[in-house]
């Protein structure tokens, strides 16, 4: 039977890895996305997630690639907008456009792409630290990603004697091209960042593709949020 990996934002970081690691486990895998992914062999559906259209012509365009019978599909929602802004200063404009990309196009992938989704599927999300807790300067996205995880939970609920489950992987500081747009490319901040948990280093993606990875193939995980962090200090 074919299984199918769905990822969005496979264009470069955790999601690129995560579509290595899928590819190598023989899975066909599909890249959504505004840029095509760099891996050899990920089919790739340019879209933008900022608009409900756009969530939807991705959602209908995956259909065209998978089976005409349900099968198993990890659908793995990994594209993230991360904005600097407060709750001072940030437009309403800024946060439905962090919400768009961040929630509701995850709501729209999941209602169009469930009904095609076998018994062994995952809907697993890739979070963040600040799913959980919050720091200064990035507003609407802790608000996105305390969002994001409700999503999970609610979802895992709502799957109950489905046969398919759900998780939040949620990675500390990791080494991609978002860390390094919302440090400003400041090389002294990455190491300094890089040093807050148990092994003193920026997380690599492919560690959290592989935890990723493991997530789907864990139903025993199903409703579960996973810290990837290295043992992040706390302060």
């Amino acid at each position: 039977m074919q299984k199918t990996a769905i990822i969005t934002g496979a264009s470069s970081g955790i999601g690129a890895a995560t579509a290595e690691q899928f590819l190598a486990r023989g899975y066909s895998v599909i890249n959504i996305a505004r840029r095509p992914s760099p891996v050899q062999g990920v089919i790739n559906i340019a879209a933008d997630l900022s608009t409900d259209n756009g969530a939807v012509d991705a959602a209908q365009a995956c259909i065209a690639h998978l089976p005409a019978e349900s099968s198993e599909v990890a659908l793995i929602h990994n594209a993230s907008l991360m904005l600097k802004d407060s709750a001072q200063s940030c437009e309403t404009e800024a946060i439905i456009r962090v919400l768009a990309v961040n929630v509701l196009a995850v709501n729209t992938l999941n209602r169009r792409l469930m009904t095609h989704m076998a018994t062994g599927s995952s809907v697993i999300f890739v979070g963040s630290t600040l799913s959980e807790k919050a720091v200064a300067g990035a507003y609407s996205y802790v608000v996105s990603k305390h969002a994001q995880l409700g999503q999970m939970r609610a979802t895992c609920q709502d799957l109950i004697g489905s046969g398919i489950h759900t998780a939040m992987v949620c990675p500390g500081f990791t080494d991609t091209e978002m860390l390094k747009q919302h440090l400003g490319g400041d090389t002294d901040l990455m190491v300094e960042i890089g040093s807050q948990n148990g092994f003193g280093r920026l997380i690599k993606p492919e560690e959290i593709a592989g935890v990723v990875t493991w997530a789907h193939e864990s139903p025993v995980v199903n409703g579960s949020v996973i810290h990837a962090n290295l043992g992040q200090i706390e302060h």
